[in-house]
This record gives C-alpha cells, sequence and structure tokens, in this order.
C-alpha cells in the first residue's frame, strides 16, 4: 500500500509525537485497510464456496461416517479363535516336536519362495535353445571330434545346466509331524488372510447368508473357523476336502479342542479326501486357500478351477501368498473364468470379478515393466510359542468371483478404486496409488478444495487394500503411473 498524503501538514507537540489530528487521521486510513482485507478475504471465500458448490454432490456416505465408509475392509490386528488357538496349543505342546522354532522357519521360507513347476514346453523350448547355442560354439571353435561324441557332450551339457537353473518342484506331502510344524508356521498367518478376505464379501453384500461351504485343500480347517465367525447362524453343512489324511485328523482334532471324546466346537463339519462326484453339486460358498499352487502344472490348474467354479453358487475365494508367484497364479484363474468357454455347463450364469479388482480387464500390474504382485497385509496375533512375536503381518493376494452381473454402484456418478499401497498423509492432502475402474494405475493426490471435503477424509481414513470414492468428474487430476 503506498502512502496516502495529508491534506494539511503535520503538527508535532515538543516531544515529536503527533498531534491529535494527525492521530485521528491515522486511524481512519488504518480502518480502512482493514476493511479492504476483510473484503478481499469475503470475495475469496464467496469464490471457494462456489467452486464447492460446483463439485458433484454424490451420497457415497449413506448415512456412514468418514472412517467406516463403505470402501473401508481392512481390519484391525486378528485373533484365532479362543478355543482354536487352545487346542492348537495343546496339539503343539502335545507332539513335542524337536527343534519346533527352527523347523517352523525353514517351513515358512520355502513356502513363501515356493514357485510354480515349469512346464513341460518351456523345459523342451529352452533345452533347444542352449543346444543350438552349444552347437555353434563347438563349429567356431573347429576341434575335429567324431559326431556321436560330440552330440553326446552336448547333450550332457543341456541337461547339466537346466539342472542348475531349472526350479526342482516337489510335491508337499504332509504327515503328522510335519503337519504340526505346519499348525506351528501357518495357522495363525492362514488364517487372518482368509478372514480379512472373507470380509470383503460381509462387507459388501450383507444380504449374502450361505448355507454350505465348500473348501477345497482344507488344511487345517482355518477356512471353516473364519467363515463361522461371519455366518455361523446359517451355515448348515461344510465340506473340507484335503488329499492328506492326516492334515484332516488334526483338523478334526483342532474342531474338538484336542480331546476325541468331546463334541466339535463347529457343527456340520465333515472332512473328505475328494471333491464330491456329482457335477451338478453345488455350495453357496468356495474356496481355496494357498491350495492352487501345490498342483503340479497349468493345466491341472485351469481344470481344477473350472470344477471348483461349477461347483459355486454365489462365490468362489481364492487365496495366495502375496508373491508374484502367487498374484500371477490367481491372474491365471481369474482369465481361465473370465475368458475360457467351459464345455461342461450346469449353471449358466457368467463370472464377474467381486474384489480386490476393480474391473475386469487385464491386470495392469502384469503389463508394467517391473512386475510386481497385487498384495495386501493383515496384521494378526501369532501363536504363543517360544521365540514367535506377538504381533506379525500376514502379505496375501486374492480373488473373489460370483455368480452373474457384478454388483452395482454404491452411489451413481462414483467409481471405486483399490488403493494397491500405504496412504501417504500429508499436511492437507493425501497420496493415494490406487487400481481404477478403467484397468488403470493412478497416483492421486486427494485435496478438500479438488475433490470435496467428503472425499478427502474418506481417502485420509483409508488403508491399503480399502477401496476409495473417485468422483468421475475428478477422474482428471491424478496421474498414470
Amino acid at each position: 500500500m503506498f502512502p496516502v498524503p495529508l491534506p494539511f501538514p503535520a503538527v508535532r507537540n515538543s516531544r515529536n509525537q503527533p498531534s491529535g489530528i494527525e492521530a485521528m487521521a491515522l486511524r481512519s486510513l488504518g480502518s480502512c485497510v482493514v476493511c479492504q482485507k476483510a473484503t478481499v478475504l469475503g470475495m475469496m471465500c464467496r469464490r471457494m464456496s462456489a467452486a464447492a458448490d460446483l463439485q458433484p454432490q454424490v451420497d457415497f456416505l449413506q448415512g456412514q461416517p468418514h472412517k467406516k465408509h463403505l470402501g473401508v475392509s481392512k481390519m484391525k490386528n486378528l485373533r484365532l479363535p479362543d478355543k482354536l488357538q487352545t487346542a492348537a496349543l495343546s496339539i503343539i505342546q502335545g507332539a513335542q516336536v524337536s527343534q519346533l522354532s527352527e523347523r517352523t522357519r525353514s517351513l515358512t521360507n520355502f513356502l513363501w519362495s515356493r514357485k510354480r513347476a515349469v512346464e513341460n514346453f518351456t523345459l523342451r523350448k529352452t533345452a533347444l535353445i542352449l543346444e543350438k547355442e552349444l552347437w555353434e560354439e563347438a563349429k567356431e571353435s573347429g576341434v575335429d571330434i567324431d559326431g556321436e561324441l560330440l552330440e553326446e557332450r552336448i547333450r550332457k551339457k543341456v541337461l547339466s545346466k537346466l539342472k542348475r537353473t531349472t526350479y526342482n518342484w516337489t510335491t508337499m506331502k504332509y504327515d503328522e509331524e510335519l503337519g504340526v510344524v505346519y499348525m506351528a508356521a501357518r495357522l495363525a498367518g492362514g488364517y487372518a488372510a482368509v478372514k480379512r478376505a472373507l470380509n470383503e464379501i460381509k462387507k459388501k453384500d450383507a444380504s449374502f447368508a450361505p448355507q454350505t461351504l465348500l473348501d477345497f485343500g482344507s488344511g487345517l480347517g482355518t477356512v471353516a473357523w473364519a467363515s463361522h465367525s461371519y455366518w455361523g447362524d446359517t451355515l448348515k453343512e461344510m465340506v473340507c476336502v484335503d488329499s492328506s489324511g492326516e492334515m484332516n485328523i488334526l483338523a478334526e482334532r483342532l474342531l474338538k479342542g484336542d480331546d476325541e471324546n468331546a463334541k466339535p466346537h463347529i457343527k456340520h463339519v465333515y472332512f473328505r479326501q475328494f471333491l464330491p462326484v456329482s457335477p451338478k453339486v453345488q455350495f453357496d460358498l468356495v474356496t481355496a486357500a494357498f491350495t492352487l499352487s501345490e498342483l503340479p502344472s497349468r493345466k491341472q490348474r485351469e481344470e481344477t478351477v473350472l470344477t471348483l467354479w461349477r461347483k459355486t453358487n454365489s462365490y468362489l475365494v481364492l487365496v495366495e501368498n502375496g508373491t508374484k508367484e502367487g498374484h500371477q497364479i490367481l491372474m491365471e484363474a481369474r482369465g481361465t473364468l473370465l475368458m475360457t468357454q467351459d464345455k461342461v455347463v450346469h449353471d449358466p450364469r457368467p463370472a464377474s470379478v467381486f474384489a480386490p479388482c476393480p474391473h475386469e480387464l487385464q491386470c495392469p500390474k502384469l503389463a508394467m515393466k517391473t512386475v510386481l504382485p497385487c498384495n495386501f497385509q493383515q496384521l494378526y496375533h501369532s501363536l504363543d510359542l517360544p521365540k514367535n512375536k506377538k504381533q506379525q503381518t500376514e502379505e496375501f493376494s486374492y480373488l473373489i468371483l460370483t455368480r452373474g452381473e457384478p454388483l452395482k454402484a454404491k452411489a451413481a456418478g462414483v467409481d471405486w478404486a483399490r488403493l494397491i499401497a500405504p496412504v501417504l498423509r500429508r499436511s492437507k492432502h493425501v497420496h493415494c496409488r490406487m487400481c481404477c475402474a478403467d484397468g488403470q494405475l493412478r497416483h492421486l493426490v486427494v485435496t478438500a478444495n479438488k475433490h470435496s471435503k467428503d472425499v478427502y477424509r474418506c481417502a485420509r481414513s483409508s488403508n491399503w487394500g480399502d477401496e476409495v470414492p473417485i468422483i468421475q468428474k475428478d477422474q482428471d487430476d491424478n496421474q498414470t503411473d
């Protein structure tokens, strides 16, 4: 502001202080400046209010508080049911497995690093490439060797290199002792992953009340316990299928609290070693947790997924380790059910993706230069065993498919995107990396001014694995990864 000249000379007293007239003029000038600032602030507020009024008013909260909006599905620290934990500790302590802590850690590392078996056609292709390279090297060297002898040498070199570089996949065979080690290593983590995946159905489809359950590769029966915690009032039949008889015995002991004469804590649970024969028999809920990775070939995985889908009446839930291998196995299953025309059709309703993908296009993570798995995390309390941390994090991938058309959007004019990384909360804005309904990975910086206070507060309250609302007009304010 430039100084305003006074229309009269300044009059000062003997102490060089402004006279009464000059003081009145200065006070008048100050009040003018304050008025000007108030006017500018008022205009700015009106503009911001007008901008806010232009934003789409979408009722995606539907009466819920921001911290519990419809996209929130991640759960707090999960604990095993008390009866399950007590029974597990009783079995483990009674088995007296030598070096249990070391064997538990070794099995956990082995299962986490487990890869798919190399397909025969891939192995043959690699062998032909190696053989061609070795023949060219032999020709360039000009060494005069008998043809049959050279061929034998090249064959041995090819086999030797394949043995060194090819993953040695083996079938897991569980006896009672290894089953107890698996219980100590994976019972709590597996339960946490399954319960977190089933929570998607419980949260989004409140009307779902399954009466029948089929769990393929049931292991220790964690799916039965997790499902019972949600739908115990309606489930009337739970069929647990596992090829290992020893694992079925351990699962049954867990249900009875490690007491042969006791009644099971959960009723109507039946253990089998083979799937039900009739293709017409369907179950409301079908699951396979950490099972597809135990099958030796892609063809067998595809056949198994199709068989499970034929037996699905409402939802098929697949869970694997949160590794590249686990994610790619699930994407194989997703492609099989969405793209393959099943020859045996007893239920014509098509498959659609329920979670976690907000779309049915190709997974954008598979198209990246550096392929990263689409995985999620769940905190849980581990079994109270020596050298066990009290709290651990289970990292897993999952896929849920449903019969018929996908559920309608929770509110018109809004899309829901899945958070695929931790939310970075900063002053007055949050960074969200998400998979969007158009099949793209995006980095969205959410602010109250750009995206409305409701969207901002929802995003700030969300976590990795949750869904966040994206008002369709605001989808241009982001960056594609």
